[in-house]
């Protein structure tokens, strides 16, 4: 488990200031992985009921710019925001109820797929996004028919 030293220390190493806003959307996008802006909000005002949307913006778009929070947006959905960064990994989405889990990478070293022409570009990360039914649905949808 992370812990606020952890995350202070995180923010240290990429020279961003240490506040109290910027350590609870640490905390809380760690805990509520692929959460919205909106659920990003409700869980810092647990610890922080004054805090301003416009911080947690801020604080989430530093942190996703110093690479210590990644932001994903599948087609069709907000923004979500995660803190496994730097692996590479993929995600699965559920159709039917909009669910997002971590995929990892399907074979091979980053960037796990290569291109069948990268026309001239270094590719360093692909971004693949699988979607489908989540168990819970697919279980749902047998049921119904």
């Amino acid at each position: 488990m992370t812990t606020t030293a952890d995350f202070a220390q995180m923010l240290r190493e990429v020279s961003l200031r240490v506040t109290r806003p910027r350590l609870a959307v640490l905390g809380a996008v760690a805990a509520h992985p692929h959460a919205d802006t909106d659920a990003v909000i409700r869980a810092v005002r647990t610890d922080l009921p004054d805090v301003s949307h416009q911080t947690v913006y801020d604080s989430l778009n530093a942190l996703t710019a110093a690479g210590l929070v990644r932001r994903i947006q599948p087609s069709g959905s907000v923004a979500r925001y995660e803190s496994r960064v730097g692996d590479n990994h993929h995600h699965v989405v559920c159709r039917a109820c909009g669910v997002i889990a971590d995929v990892d990478c399907a074979v091979g070293a980053a960037p796990c797929l290569t291109a069948s022409d990268d026309l001239g570009f270094t590719i360093d990360e692909a971004e693949v996004i699988y979607w489908g039914l989540c168990p819970d649905c697919a279980t749902a949808q047998s049921f119904s028919q």
